[in-house]
């Protein structure tokens, strides 16, 4: 979900500005009472009826309006039967974060409880144990603001996020557990179990699985089309939904803002059809923020709001988040499609049984509102949720390089520097920290004597016109104004943090706040406590000029908007002093003053420390979020030169990478001893790092995805066909920096010999790989025993490793013990295109055990005894969305409603491998659809194989009108691959080769 459908102009509407967040606490609880009728005790309210006999009874009360009253994200409250408000939607993707405010025109605000580490940093625990007891935390934690005010804390609450890391360079990377689907589905189920509860019959609260699917771009997240061919869909991005939904992990699914396959992604048919097949349990699916008006705005899917809301219901969307808290919009629409016969009763009926459904298993008609009923605020940032933050932040750490020992270190002087050495940043979907453990802090309780330094630039800038100095406000901040002639004046300082490619923060030695944009106006202030918000106003260029001087260029994301002046965007001193945007041409010219030197301050305090820790990384309002995805994987260029200079002042240094996502450490990998990762942890980072630094305990987190050397080790960020372009660890030929499931230790392990239950199997079996794990070191430690397969041949490109079992034991020195790896036979199976279903080849497969993906200490071999894939038969009817290969082909929609087509231009073609053509075809016969003639012409064996015919295909008038065409073939008989090429723009929906 996000807010930035929202007028930035209104005040108060800044997106979630530090300075006014508010915590729970504060905010007073709605006291509402059922009128005296309504307190009558109706069926719905009986515990002892089963959860579908209450629906079906609330269901039966309501009136046509009333229905339609629950369809959006505020469903208002009905007296007359003594039901409340009740709201979709509380963010709690690692820790209960923000909810809107329908009191104060559904304004953020903001959760000041416990904050565990961002998802990213979960999926490095690798720990499913674990993540059921922070999910518990959420959970517990959601019920305490909820029985505080909920009209505010919805108990419906919209986390995890399933999709998959396919790219490091999404802007959204710290929201996802990992780049396998097989360790995100069951850390999504641990994590959804966890806020569910153990009731079987009631939930603590209610997981909802985000964003279905295939969302891994934030350019133009609204109108780019996902391709995916069904191999890709079923083996890939399905799966981690899957997993979740079919083991009561999750009450529903958000969907995305992409399309899928020219489809968006609001009116997906899964909803109503596949996703509900796979759960047991009635699922309450939402929308995500502002996405139904998409569907008739920015992607023109639908001609308006009556049957673009109608398409959405109907294809088993429930609930409309949608134009804040104005519901009306909603109302009249569905109404409108009601009277247009767009809807029927029936549809409202299905959608609102779904939404009741949920409420009941929530407890919200029980007595004392059920067995959860009686949480209180009290749970919220508890000593045991602080306990458990602080373990979370210590597992999820990775230990990238221990060159010579370096780490643990000793409690000697340490010298700590860097950025992030001494700050805690939060990010968009994180609450606010109720206390903060910097690094520097966590270290100072361990070390010795501690030396430490930012290791930032102090600066003053002066306006060359009037020779005067910007200033901040002290206290809580104020206007920037022109003012003092002295950079020694402490108001005319600021601190200038390297975000990289030219983009800084400023920070007022006046009072610690960072300087921005003030509430959308033409001036700016040093008020918040870091960047922040929906719009991110904090962001500047310094621009030195051919003479020495520099321009101040603003860089807030906003700039981007078509209510924004794109042409004024750079900082002028106005005759009062204060600062406004203007035109490149009328920006003032200014000088920089370097009151102190950042990497001056920190080789001074790592000259002569026993140690160095450099703290280094990203800002997560910054560097890649929702809506901006990233543009290099490299550090920024400034935080790079402080590592180079302190690893010259000494070679005891240890690099602390401290961000959300994979980064390009090429240098530092080969000339830095030490080097530890960690996700933005929470408010017990700093004690985390610390007891990981000094060898409390040893690291044990693994990375979640690949870390590659470069750019050019990707394809486009819009590519998700991960197998055609050997995308993921799964397929990827070349030689990672550090590969998936990679992480030391500062013990050592031995893998003794697997034992297998069985070195055969049938598709229908079971196998348990057993492995004793002896620690050979000093050290305690937990090792990350992971199994991955390879299937030595098959009919289709197989991965060249996939992860199908994993275990993570505790080995004291000098012991074994041993890993169980468990995995059926059916996880083996592909998604056979030629016949639309699972199916488990005949195969070997190389079982590969070991502590990384390319770390493999032992092998075993497995006999599959499954089934040979039979030759195509194309004299059936054959789906165009099937192919085997293809080149320049986009998959669309092949109706508004469902199904997948084909849409090529010249030069694209599609392969279909091993067909038996048999002693002779004579016809094809083909459904296509465009605009324009194109030809489609039928090759042997290649692209530029022999041409068996061509089909010759008229215009239809319309991309979703087919028709069907035939043409003869001549010298089509025996086995080949049959492909088909494309002369023109064209769709196509399905052919047969007949005899």
């Amino acid at each position: 979900m996000h807010r930035s459908h929202r007028n930035p102009r209104s005040p108060g509407r800044r997106g979630r500005p530090l300075t006014l967040v508010l915590a729970a606490a504060l905010v007073a609880p709605i006291a509402w009472t059922a009128p005296a009728a309504a307190r009558e005790t109706y069926p719905f309210r009986d515990p002892r009826l089963s959860a579908e006999a209450r629906v079906d009874d609330l269901l039966g009360r309501l009136t046509l309006d009333e229905k339609v009253s629950l369809l959006h994200q505020y469903q208002p409250a009905i007296p007359r039967l003594g039901i409340g408000r009740f709201k979709t939607g509380t963010e709690a993707l690692h820790g209960v974060a923000w909810s809107t405010d329908i009191h104060n025109n559904g304004a953020v605000v903001t959760a000041k409880g416990t904050v565990f580490p961002q998802s990213v940093g979960l999926g490095a625990t690798w720990d499913p144990e674990l993540l059921k007891k922070v999910g518990s935390a959420v959970g517990d934690e959601a019920r305490g603001y909820n029985s505080e005010n909920p009209d505010l804390w919805g108990l419906q609450l919209w986390a995890p996020v399933v999709n998959l890391l396919r790219d490091p360079r999404w802007g959204r990377n710290e929201e996802g557990y990992s780049e396998d689907p097989l360790l995100t589905g069951l850390l999504a189920t641990a994590y959804g179990h966890g806020i569910e509860g153990d009731d079987p019959d009631h939930l603590k609260a209610a997981p909802v699985l985000k964003h279905y699917m295939a969302n891994n771009n934030e350019i133009r997240r609204d109108q780019t089309s996902s391709s995916l061919r069904p191999r890709v869909r079923k083996e890939y991005d399905e799966v981690p939904f899957k997993i979740p939904l079919s083991r009561d992990a999750a009450t529903g699914i958000m969907t995305s803002y992409n399309l899928v396959n020219g489809r968006p992604a609001t009116v997906t048919p899964d909803a109503g059809g596949l996703l509900r097949s796979w759960s047991d349990r009635p699922l309450f699916n939402v929308t995500d923020a502002g996405a139904p008006n998409n569907v008739v705005n920015s992607q023109k899917y639908y001609p308006d709001l009556p049957t673009g809301d109608a398409a959405i219901l109907k294809a088993g969307v429930d609930s409309f988040t949608t134009d804040d808290t104005n519901s009306s919009i909603t109302v009249n629409a569905v109404k409108e499609a009601l009277s247009r016969g767009l809807l029927a009763e029936s549809d409202l009926d299905r959608a609102v049984g779904h939404i009741l459904s949920l409420r009941v298993r929530l407890g919200e008609f029980d007595p004392g509102g059920g067995p959860y009923g009686k949480i209180t605020k009290d749970v919220v940032d508890s000593p045991a949720h602080r306990a458990l933050a602080r373990k979370t932040a210590a597992e999820q750490m990775v230990l990238l390089k221990n060159q010579g020992g370096t780490l643990p270190l000793s409690s000697g002087k340490v010298a700590v520097v860097g950025p992030l050495s001494n700050t805690l940043y939060t990010d968009w979907y994180s609450g606010a920290l109720p206390y903060k453990v910097t690094p520097l802090d966590g270290i100072r309780k361990r070390a010795g004597s501690v030396a430490s330094s930012e290791g930032v630039d102090r600066i003053a800038l002066k306006d060359i016109g009037s020779g005067k100095y910007i200033a901040g406000g002290t206290g809580s901040g104020a206007i920037l104004k022109t003012g003092p002639a002295s950079a020694s004046d402490p108001t005319t300082q600021f601190d200038v943090f390297d975000w990289g490619q030219g983009i800084v923060t400023l920070r007022s030695a006046a009072n610690g706040k960072t300087v921005g944009r003030y509430n959308f106006g033409d001036t700016f202030a040093n008020d918040q406590d870091q960047p922040n918000g929906w719009f991110v106003q904090q962001m500047f260029k310094l621009e030195k000029q051919d003479n020495g001087e520099y321009l101040l260029r603003y860089a807030g994301y906003e700039k981007a908007y078509d209510w924004a002046d794109p042409s004024k965007t750079y900082v002028k001193t106005q005759d009062d002093g204060t600062l406004a945007l203007t035109t490149k041409d009328g920006a003032s010219r200014y000088s920089k003053d370097v009151v102190s030197s950042g990497v001056d301050s920190a080789v001074k305090a790592a000259t002569g420390a026993d140690s160095a820790v450099v703290v280094v990384g990203s800002m997560p309002f910054i560097n890649g979020r929702e809506d901006h995805d990233r543009t290099t994987m490299a550090l920024a260029e400034g935080q790079s030169e402080l590592i180079k200079a302190v690893r010259k002042a000494n070679p005891n240094t240890v690099v602390v990478v401290e961000n959300s996502y994979p980064t390009t450490l090429n240098w530092e990998q080969q000339n830095v001893p030490g080097i530890l990762w960690t996700s933005h942890a929470g408010a017990e980072t700093g004690n985390a790092l610390a007891s990981v630094l000094f060898g409390d305990e040893s690291p044990s987190g693994k990375l979640p995805q690949t870390w590659y050397r470069s750019e050019s080790d990707l394809p486009d960020i819009l590519d998700y066909d991960i197998i055609k372009s050997d995308r993921t660890y799964q397929y990827f030929k070349g030689k990672p920096l550090y590969p998936f499931g990679y992480g030391l230790s500062y013990t050592t392990f031995r893998y003794g010999k697997p034992r297998l239950s069985s070195h055969s199997v049938g598709r229908d079996g079971t196998v348990t790989v057993t492995v004793p794990v002896t620690n050979t070191g000093k050290k305690a430690g937990d090792e990350v025993v992971q199994l991955y397969t390879h299937q030595r041949d098959s009919r289709v490109k197989q991965p060249v490793e996939k992860l199908r079992a994993f275990d993570k034991v505790h080995v004291e020195p000098g012991r074994t013990v041993p890993a169980q790896l468990r995995f059926r036979a059916s996880d083996l199976a592909i998604w056979d295109v030629t016949r639309n279903k699972w199916t488990v080849e005949k195969s070997k497969q190389d079982l590969l055990i070991g502590s990384s993906s390319t770390d493999i200490r032992r092998h075993a071999t497995l006999n599959v005894r499954g089934e040979r894939i039979p030759d195509r038969d194309l004299s059936k009817t054959t789906r165009a969305a099937d192919f085997d290969d293809q080149n320049g082909i986009q998959l669309v929609d092949e109706s508004k409603t469902k199904g997948d087509a084909v849409a090529g231009a010249a030069g694209s073609w599609l392969k279909f491998a091993d067909a038996d053509l048999g002693r002779s075809t004579g016809t094809i016969t083909a459904k296509a659809a465009g605009t324009s003639a194109a030809t489609v012409q039928v090759r042997l064996d290649g692209p530029n194989g022999p041409v068996a015919g061509t089909l010759n295909v008229p215009p239809t008038g319309d991309k979703y009108t087919y028709k069907e065409i035939t043409a003869r073939l001549g010298n089509a008989r025996g086995d080949h691959d049959v492909y088909l090429v494309f002369t023109g723009e064209t769709r196509l929906s399905t052919f047969s080769l007949t005899r």
